[in-house]
């Protein structure tokens, strides 16, 4: 029998219109008298006019550096324990998130999240991915304790920049095949294994069913029901495969081909979705499953997904640079290794790359 590790959910979840209006109601339920608020400069903008006023909840800003690094995580804790705060809330994106569960963690104060985008399962998760200061990927780390509250105000997401959206989608895709590369050669499976393969089943199928209506809902700003579950299976669904699955839910050859992305400074503009859905053709390419290949190609067409490394903005391509991308990709302690397919080898991820290279010439 497969042991493995579930953290199954934040303690609590809303997703409605008017979610912040329980914050301070929910802070009291837990106790919480003092707590310091993490934000971005945007998501700050974007939120205030949802912000609650509360009476009873003393209230702290800090507005993060821009990454979700080992010292930005050392100013935010310090600032907890020398203030004496009794729990943080996250506002924003992934890295914002991640950031404040990293403090949490550190500081083992409980931790509220209010994210500003669908762009990825950050909100649900006790996991952040760690990166330096000038954003190349360090490795990602995972907590014991869940997020204490998850609040969602719908109409925050539906009026966020739809290139974050559709980069989110990207990212959620991968959960399917990165999860179905692993759990579909396991023939006697824990039923927690059966509930991440199925939500990451779910993933896929919501995704290419439910994207367009959904992308529409972001350009008329109006919410509507297929983007309600378009935002669902980027955070529920997608945090429920790592929560149930663990390591054979979690990150395998997609996210290894993102991680070798970043060594790219040209890359660094690319979303982090659309970097990871670049790395499921990727892997698609190391399991030699071209016609599921062609099968994406119309939805990633439709949604602007990159196809090739000129997509994600890289003009003057070089035998170099792939090679540093698969060289950082293939490092031993990446999850690309996870994948039964034979030992990975970066001469081999870098063929990968140039077949696919190929293959979008062809197609165009």
């Amino acid at each position: 029998m497969k042991t493995i590790h579930v953290h199954a959910a934040p303690s609590e979840y809303f997703l409605q219109k008017g979610a912040l209006e329980l914050l301070e109601s929910k802070l009291e339920e837990r106790n919480f008298k003092k707590v310091l608020v993490v934000h971005g400069v945007k998501s700050w903008e974007v939120t205030k006019e949802y912000w609650p006023k509360m009476t009873e909840i003393q209230t702290e800003e800090y507005t993060y550096g821009g990454e979700c690094s080992l010292s930005e995580i050392e100013k935010v804790s310090n600032l907890v324990m020398t203030n004496k705060f009794e729990a943080i809330i996250g506002v924003g994106g992934g890295k914002v998130l991640d950031l404040v569960k990293a403090s949490g963690n550190h500081t083992n104060k409980p931790v509220v999240l209010i994210p500003t985008l669908a762009s990825n399962c950050a909100p649900w998760t006790p996991l952040s991915v760690l990166y330096d200061d000038f954003g190349a990927f360090i490795r990602f780390d995972i907590y014991p304790v869940s997020t204490s509250l998850l609040l969602i105000e719908p109409e925050i997401l539906v009026n966020a920049p739809i290139d974050l959206f559709i980069a989110g989608i990207g990212d959620t895709l991968a959960k399917w095949y990165e999860a179905d590369v692993q759990l579909r050669t396991i023939t006697n499976k824990t039923v927690p294994m059966m509930i991440s393969y199925y939500a990451a089943q779910q993933c896929k199928e919501i995704l290419l069913k439910s994207s367009k209506e959904a992308v529409l809902a972001v350009q008329n700003g109006k919410l509507n029901d297929d983007f309600i579950k378009v935002v669902e299976t980027i955070i529920v669904y997608a945090g429920m495969v790592g929560g149930f699955g663990d390591h054979f839910g979690r990150t395998t050859g997609a996210h290894s081909i993102h991680n070798g992305l970043t060594v790219l400074e040209e890359t660094h503009q690319a979303l982090h979705g659309s970097k990871v859905a670049y790395g499921i053709l990727i892997q698609l390419v190391l399991e030699n499953r071209w016609d599921e290949i062609k099968q994406l190609l119309p939805f990633y067409q439709q949604l602007g997904l990159p196809l090739s490394l000129k997509e994600l903005g890289i003009d003057a391509i070089t035998n170099e640079m792939i090679h540093q991308v698969a060289k950082k990709a293939t490092i031993p302690e990446e999850t690309i290794h996870l994948m039964p397919i034979g030992s990975i080898t970066s001469a081999r991820v870098s063929s990968a790359i140039k077949e696919l290279e190929q293959f979008y010439l062809g197609s165009k």
